[in-house]
């Protein structure tokens, strides 16, 4: 696996959040990817469009339907995403964020294919920073850790956040959301018999005698 650039979190991080400010989110919202699409300009098409050669659509929407989510491609001056429109709400959602880090980061142009190697096990540098941008835009390093400290399962932040359990699963430990957490509730106070209410240690009330 090819290592981030150092200081590329903090920079994905701050890019993130201006991204999100720009469509009007606080750190706890979810982020529609398309409405971000729209927002830069960049049509969205999937793999029924007309335009797709009908022997490509067949093996992408069939045998190898995992090994293609979507890809940022050349029109003209112009630049298009397609996304492979037989996979899940979640994992579409997650291959339009990345394919917008790529946008949004400016990377050198060519054909940028998305395949299942999503949250954080792509193999090049380019990769590596689009997905670490797409988790940040998807939810923010701030967003998981306050999950965490509340205790949600992984379950619950995938629902909030509409992204898949893995992706879930990845930021809360990418982030050191876990760990932060698992350090706060350590810290915490034990509770004994003796700071029970009327226990030994409790301070004793008014003790009336009628």
């Amino acid at each position: 696996m090819t290592p981030l650039r150092r200081g590329f979190k903090a920079q994905a991080g701050r890019l993130a959040l201006a991204v999100r400010a720009e469509l009007g989110l606080q750190t706890s919202d979810p982020l529609d990817p398309y409405t971000l699409a729209e927002l830069y300009g960049i049509p969205v098409l999937d793999l029924r469009d007309p335009a797709m050669p009908r022997e490509a659509v067949r093996h992408f929407t069939g045998p190898a339907a995992d090994s293609f989510s979507g890809a940022l491609v050349a029109v003209g001056s112009a630049r298009v995403i397609v996304e492979n429109h037989v996979h899940d709400t979640r994992r579409r959602r997650a291959t339009i964020a990345h394919e917008m880090a790529h946008v949004l980061l400016e990377h050198e142009f060519g054909l940028l294919v998305t395949s299942a190697q999503l949250c954080g096990a792509s193999a090049t540098s380019v990769e590596r920073e689009a997905d670490e941008l797409a988790g940040e835009l998807l939810l923010p390093r701030d967003a998981a850790r306050a999950a965490a400290l509340r205790g949600w399962t992984d379950t619950a932040v995938a629902r909030r956040f509409g992204v898949s359990r893995r992706m879930a699963r990845w930021r809360l430990n990418a982030t050191g959301a876990r760990t932060i957490a698992w350090r706060h509730r350590a810290k915490r106070p034990r509770f004994t018999a003796d700071h029970a209410p009327g226990g030994a240690g409790a301070a004793p009330g008014n003790v009336g005698t009628r």
